[in-house]
C-alpha cells in the first residue's frame, strides 16, 4: 500500500529534512527523480512547458553520463537539479562512507554538465527515501536533503493512472513537494497524469516552481 501522504510524524522526527515548503502557498514544487533518460525526460519537460511550469529533478550521475544532452535540456529549460547519487544507491544496503562517494561521483558530473557554478547548498534526495542517522550527519553540511510530502505512486504497477492522478490531487496543498518519476517505468502512466496534474491547479491559480 502506498503512503501517498508522508506522515506528520515522520516529518517532525527528522526536522533537518526538506519536507515541504511554506504552508498555504500558492505554489506548488514537482519534483522528477531517477532521470535523465531519452523515453521519459522529454516528455516531462514538453508538458512542463505547457504550463510554464518549472520543475526540479533529482538526476542519477550515471544517467547525466549517458545522455548529457538531455540535462542541458533541463537546465536550459530553467528547471534545478539535484542529485540523486551516481547509482541509485540504497542507503539502507551500504556504507556512509560509500554513499557519501557516490554522491559526489554524481556532483561532479552535476557541475561539470550544468555550465554554471552553484549559488546556493545544492539539493540532494536519497533513492528510495532511504538513509541512516550517520549518512544525514555526513551529507547534511553539504547537501540540503530534500523529502516530500506527497508521493504520487507513479512508480507502482499496481496503480491505475487515475488512481495516481485522484490521490496526487487530494494530498497536495499549498507548498507541497510532489514526486514523480522520469524514468522508463513510469513513462506511459506519467503520460497521463502530469498534463491532468498540471492543468487541475493551474486552473486554480498554482504556480509551479523550483526547489
Amino acid at each position: 500500500m502506498i503512503a501517498h501522504k508522508t506522515p506528520s510524524l515522520v516529518q517532525r522526527l527528522f526536522p533537518k529534512l526538506l519536507w515541504k515548503e511554506q504552508a498555504n502557498s500558492q505554489r506548488l514544487y514537482l519534483t522528477f527523480d531517477d532521470g535523465p533518460v531519452p523515453e521519459a525526460t522529454p516528455m516531462v519537460l514538453d508538458h512542463l512547458k505547457k504550463y510554464q511550469a518549472k520543475a526540479t529533478f533529482f538526476c542519477v550521475g550515471d544517467n547525466i553520463r549517458k545522455h548529457p544532452h538531455l540535462f542541458s535540456q533541463v537546465v536550459a529549460g530553467g528547471h534545478s537539479v539535484g542529485n540523486h547519487t551516481h547509482n541509485h544507491l540504497d542507503g539502507w544496503k551500504c556504507s556512509t562512507s560509500q554513499y557519501v562517494d557516490n554522491i559526489r561521483l554524481c556532483q561532479e558530473l552535476i557541475l561539470q554538465h550544468s555550465g554554471q557554478a552553484l549559488s546556493h547548498k545544492p539539493l540532494f534526495r536519497p533513492p528510495y527515501g532511504r538513509l541512516n542517522f550517520n549518512q544525514i550527519k555526513a551529507i547534511l553540511p553539504d547537501y540540503r536533503i530534500v523529502m516530500w510530502d506527497v508521493l504520487s505512486g507513479d512508480f507502482s504497477l499496481a496503480l491505475k493512472w487515475e488512481k495516481c492522478l485522484r490521490k496526487s490531487i487530494q494530498h497536495t496543498k499549498g507548498g507541497s513537494i510532489v514526486l514523480f518519476h522520469d524514468s522508463n517505468k513510469t513513462l506511459k502512466k506519467l503520460d497521463l497524469v502530469l498534463p491532468s496534474f498540471l492543468e487541475h491547479f493551474s486552473e486554480r491559480g498554482y504556480t509551479f516552481d523550483c526547489l
